[in-house]
């Protein structure tokens, strides 16, 4: 199909650090699950280009499969903003009726000082558009997939949060001429 672009989106491996915590992008990868990454490794295309948000887990994860992708801030996680670092418990504790406000609409709602999940999904629409015909890997975040989904989709943004990725998963879209395709999402490779 000519022009048309195949996406294999990876959701990043877990984090390694406390879970419950809203991580910074200098959060680094567990990558001891060495089984999952070589099941994954064989079914991404070959000779693609390769993409990574320019967090530390989505760099490392991508290097573990063997790729050095090119590093696009469109394609980072939502930004939370003053919420980053702090651990949910914490925040539902303490964080007052701005915590609660947010998780009410949490597809149009900003954290202080963060974007809301309908911003990441502007700002996902853009990256993809800069990517051209033919394969490419994407190592990216959950966050980071729902938003090509509600793309793909043509989805209200609250729609695409019900979505789940799991980490080192596989998520199949295309971009053809006539629009988009789905082809798998959150697929588990083990």
């Amino acid at each position: 199909m000519e022009g048309a672009t195949f996406l294999w989106l990876i959701r990043h491996a877990p984090v390694d650090g406390v879970k419950g915590t809203i991580h910074a992008a200098d959060a680094p990868a567990n990558l001891t699950d060495r089984a999952r990454l070589e099941a994954l490794r064989p079914r991404l295309p070959t000779d693609a280009a390769a993409y990574a948000s320019p967090a530390r887990r989505t760099v490392e994860t991508a290097r573990a499969l063997g790729l050095e992708p090119e590093l696009v801030h469109e394609f980072g996680e939502q930004d939370f903003g003053d919420w980053t670092g702090r651990r949910h418990d914490e925040l539902a504790a303490t964080g007052g009726e701005a915590y609660s406000q947010f998780w009410s609409d949490p597809a149009h709602r900003r954290p202080p000082g963060g974007e809301s999940f309908e911003d990441q999904v502007a700002r996902v629409r853009l990256g993809l558009s800069r990517i051209g015909a033919g394969s490419a890997t994407l190592v990216v975040h959950s966050g980071t997939i729902r938003a090509a989904l509600c793309v793909a989709l043509d989805l209200a943004p609250e729609a695409a949060l019900r979505f789940v990725v799991d980490p080192l998963s596989l998520t199949r879209i295309d971009r053809l001429a006539t629009g988009w395709r789905v082809v798998t999402v959150n697929q588990r490779i083990s």
